[in-house]
């Protein structure tokens, strides 16, 4: 069985226009907006469009992601069933990138 960050890792390999960043939190950004995460405790969470988040929710009998004790309104918690189907989870990031890249481009924060 493997572990939920080699999961993680194999997931994003499945798009090679996706770069993992992050070394304690690995996570996957676009124009600024993070758009996926693996927490400390090996739970992924995944942000979604509103349709997809709803639809993704009632399908996989999930939950909006909570992080530090607060919730995190456009994320989905990715049950560790599906974390181990890269095939299957694929479709969703592919989902959640296209929702991502659809928000306009946050500034960069980097000093020049």
């Amino acid at each position: 069985m493997s572990s939920p960050l080699e999961n993680y890792n194999a997931l994003i390999l499945t798009n090679p226009a996706i770069e993992r960043k992050g070394k304690t939190t690995p996570y996957t950004s676009v124009n600024g907006h993070m758009f996926s995460f693996l927490s400390k405790e090996g739970e992924m969470g995944l942000r979604l469009s509103g349709e997809d988040r709803e639809m993704f929710i009632t399908v996989y009998n999930s939950a909006l992601m909570e992080q530090h004790g607060r919730v995190m309104k456009e994320y989905v918690k990715i049950p560790d069933t599906l974390l181990e189907n890269t095939d299957e989870l694929s479709v969703y990031l592919e989902k959640s990138l296209g929702y991502v890249s659809s928000l306009k481009p946050k500034p960069s924060k980097k000093k020049k």
